[in-house]
């Protein structure tokens, strides 16, 4: 069971994630969205394509652009579409 966790809060938990890269891409319905918050913030990936991000939030502390996703990806990384991954700090145990 892989678990998101940050401000000692679970964000995410799930016994499915795709490894990527060695980023654990959590399912989104394994994702508590209640500390999740858009962010404006958008990069890319040469093979996966255009990343969105959201903030997370925890007990009014924010971690600004902490996660990320892939709403459209590349054909190569299909599998990944709408999954979510953490980094800055969220720490991802296995």
């Amino acid at each position: 069971m892989a678990k998101a966790i940050w401000n000692g809060t679970v964000i995410a938990e799930s016994d499915d994630t795709i490894v990527v890269e060695g980023n654990h891409y959590f399912p989104p319905e394994s994702v508590n969205q209640d500390y999740l918050a858009e962010s404006t913030a958008h990069t890319v990936c040469p093979w996966k394509g255009l990343a969105s991000y959201y903030d997370v939030a925890v007990d009014g502390d924010v971690n600004p652009a902490a996660a990320w996703y892939y709403p459209t990806p590349s054909q190569a990384a299909e599998q990944i579409t709408g999954y979510v991954a953490f980094w800055r700090g969220v720490h991802v145990e296995s």
